[in-house]
């Protein structure tokens, strides 16, 4: 029955596949961290958000548990208490996350993806996306 049809319409199922494949949000999972890949490449590091309006916010990921932040480098004091600490964990590949004040305390968690050796996008669980650069050991 294909046969019989015009050559642009064979063609049409394998174009719309394509087009899809091209809208899908660009997460492919083989580039997802996993919860060992998050131990590895996380924890024990400072990671580097990048801020929307030029520069980085440095966060510590500490083997403790605990996790500290200072934003006074992007200017952070003029909009909330500068620095904060709260814990994080892991749960199913993801990053989650507590401040004591940032985020009124509320906890959230992250996908991450790796984009290059020491890069990567985040998605957090409310959708918000960003970048970041995996630092040095702390």
């Amino acid at each position: 029955m294909l046969t019989r049809l015009p050559p642009l319409l064979r063609t049409l199922p394998l174009v719309l596949a394509i087009l899809t494949a091209l809208a899908l949000p660009a997460r492919a999972e083989g580039n997802r961290f996993s919860n060992s890949d998050i131990e590895r490449l996380i924890v024990g590091k400072r990671i580097y958000l990048a801020a929307p309006l030029g520069g980085e916010f440095p966060l510590n990921y500490r083997r403790s548990g605990t996790v500290d932040g200072s934003g006074e480098a992007v200017g952070l004091g003029r909009f909330a208490k500068p620095n904060d600490t709260g814990r994080w964990w892991i749960r199913e590949n993801r990053l989650c996350q507590q401040f004591s004040t940032w985020y009124k305390g509320a906890p959230m968690c992250f996908e991450l993806y790796r984009t290059g050796e020491r890069t990567l996008k985040w998605i957090r669980d409310n959708g918000q996306t960003g970048t970041a650069r995996i630092g040095g050991e702390i």
